[in-house]
């Protein structure tokens, strides 16, 4: 069998037994547990679609139930696996096909306000309960940030709003633009922590509604505005410009349309801080499932193709940081949470929808924890005495 011959030269490091759709068993690697991990086809075609594709087809077998884990979950098959494959490609089929798909959908994909709208619509506004179920209370949709990864998500995601507010640097009274502004937490709490005004904008109407509801009921609607704009409509000037899990819908052919119009926004002595997915690999090509199922119009760019646009605007980097096992921690919590409120989960959508979110999230943990993927954290300016030369302010 093909499949399992790749699958063996593929794990270096433990195993499991794969049983295809006639039942016959094949030892992948070396397994380190007594009862190894199964995982079960019940397609035939899974024989050459994952041998062929498995960026894509893994997860739709797993969705749709054509795929069975046995003796352990997804996250331990996955923790497993992305182990062996770590920040490299799984084989040459799967490189060649998503260089195929990645070229198609570079040359078909325009995220224009109406596009970004739908795509913002497909993920954000599908149920408001949903996100309660596993999120933290102030409903953070972003990676959060872990002092130690025995902080609660609650925790982490305090530190995480902290931490953005020391970078920014925020002065009482001052302007300060959120790009992507989610259900508002991190506009109201800069609001609330700096006496800044605080503008938020937002494609979904759900959020809008939600965000302006908080702002009202914490008493702040004179110095918290939540507005539904494209980035792209603006035309004011502010002090601080802060964009946090948006800029991985922005699409690789907006790059330069995006930090032009950040530059355009800011004022001379203002700051921004650009906080998004990236990947530590040379630019790639698009996850084929997620952008599928998950994320349309999402992209996790290199942080070579971000430094060319933001040099090309007039912008200045005076500072990276790059946050590693932080995302991995974050989707953890996540998926417990949301596994752990299954039954709530399904009395609103069914098997196949918790199997795919489950996919979602634990995939996601796995490649933080052991692909190319990392979260940027960049502070920009216009100048060079925009912020303190030392990163004391901060901590």
């Amino acid at each position: 069998m093909y499949l399992a011959n790749f699958l063996d030269k593929l794990f270096k490091y433990d195993g499991f037994i794969l049983i295809d759709s006639n039942s016959n068993k094949f030892v992948i690697g070396k397994p380190l547990k007594e009862k190894p991990i199964e995982l079960k086809l019940l397609d035939k075609s899974l024989n050459y679609k994952l041998l062929l594709y498995p960026d894509l087809y893994f997860g739709e077998a797993y969705t749709n139930g054509s795929l069975k884990i046995e003796n352990g979950t997804l996250t331990e098959f996955l923790d497993i696996t992305l182990k062996n494959i770590g920040r490299g490609e799984i084989n040459i089929y799967n490189r060649i096909l998503n260089k195929l798909k990645g070229t198609f959908r570079y040359l078909t994909n325009f995220n224009k306000i109406i596009e970004s709208k739908k795509n913002v619509n497909h993920h954000y506004d599908i149920s408001e309960e949903l996100y309660d179920l596993f999120l933290d209370s102030h409903r953070q949709y972003s990676c959060a940030y872990f002092k130690n990864e025995n902080d609660t998500l609650e925790e982490a995601q305090v530190n995480k709003i902290d931490h953005i507010i020391k970078k920014l640097n925020i002065k009482p009274n001052q302007k300060v633009l959120d790009i992507g502004s989610g259900w508002g937490t991190l506009g109201i709490e800069i609001a609330k922590k700096t006496k800044a005004t605080v503008t938020g904008i937002t494609l979904s109407k759900n959020q809008l509604e939600y965000s302006n509801n908080k702002a009202k009921e914490m008493n702040l609607s004179n110095q918290v505005e939540f507005k539904l704009i494209d980035y792209r409509q603006l035309n004011e000037k502010f002090n601080r410009i802060v964009s946090v899990g948006m800029f991985e819908h922005v699409g690789r052919k907006y790059y330069k349309t995006y930090f032009n119009t950040v530059s355009k926004l800011l004022k001379d002595k203002g700051v921004a801080l650009i906080h998004t997915i990236g990947s530590t690999n040379p630019p790639r090509d698009p996850q084929p499932w997620i952008t599928k199922y998950i994320f349309p119009g999402g992209y996790t760019p290199s942080l070579s193709e971000l430094a060319l646009p933001i040099e090309n605007s007039g912008l200045i980097i005076s500072d990276v940081e790059v946050l590693r096992m932080h995302y991995s921690h974050t989707l953890r919590h996540w998926k417990e949470r949301f596994l752990s409120n299954k039954n709530l989960i399904l009395e609103k959508f069914d098997e196949k929808f918790i199997r795919m979110w489950e996919f979602y999230l634990a995939s996601c943990e796995m490649v933080f924890k052991w692909g190319d993927l990392v979260v940027y954290q960049m502070q920009l300016s216009k100048d060079n005495t925009s912020v303190p030369n030392t990163r004391d302010y901060i901590y």
